[in-house]
Formats: C-alpha cells, structure tokens, sequence
C-alpha cells in the first residue's frame, strides 16, 4: 500500500488516507483479505499522528471498505461489486462535473467538451 501525504493539499491528511486507500481497494490494486499496516506502522511511516491514522482506518472502517480483527489487525474488505462500480460511477461523476465547470467558465462548448471526452476514452 502506498500513500503520499501532501501537505499543500486542502483536505485534512486523515481524508487524504483515506481517500487513496479507498482509490487502491476501488481498483483493485489492494484485494480482499489483504493486510494494512498497523495504525501505528502507518502514522511512522507517513511521520503523522497516531489520532490521525486510527481516523482514517475508523472512516473506512465504517463505510465497509476495510474490517478490524481484535488482535490482529486491519484487512480490506469483501466488496460488493456492484457497490464498488457505483462508487466508481460517482468518482466519474465528480470529475465531469468539473470539467463541464470549467468548459462553461472558458466558454468551451458542449460539442468541444463531447469531443474531447470521445478522445481520452478512446485513448487517441
């Protein structure tokens, strides 16, 4: 698992955690059944608070993304595919929904915006 903590970011480094643990089991790239550092392994090496890294685990844990096992640590969550595939639809979502305010502010047009869309899903 690997998370880089940017302190010139506007969010608070617990959602930062967050985030980027919920990016890595969303792709893939951190499996069911798979082992997280201890909360304390976690808040050395990313040289944070304690506080912070039992916050993170404790949001992810409460919104099904990861299971505590007293005594033995932290592992990713079975994940529903279906809910995974929804949250991934919303991430999608927000990022449209940013592109489109920006194209408005810059008076790129809908078509422009559609045609640049086609371009990157297509990978030209």
């Amino acid at each position: 698992m690997e998370i880089v903590i940017s302190n010139s970011s506007g969010k608070p480094i617990y959602e930062q955690i967050t985030d980027q643990v919920k990016s890595q089991i969303m792709s893939g790239s951190l499996k069911a059944g798979e082992p997280l550092p201890s909360m304390r392994v976690l808040a050395a090496d990313l040289k944070v608070s304690l506080i912070t890294t039992k916050r993170a685990y404790n949001d992810l844990e409460a919104e099904g993304f990861i299971e505590t096992v007293a005594g033995k640590g932290s592992f990713v969550a079975a994940q529903d595919p279906a809910l995974l595939r929804e949250a991934n639809l919303r991430l999608a979502e927000d990022g449209i929904r940013r592109a489109v305010e920006v194209a408005r502010r810059s008076s790129i047009t809908k078509e422009e915006l559609l045609e640049m869309v086609d371009i990157l899903y297509d990978g030209d």
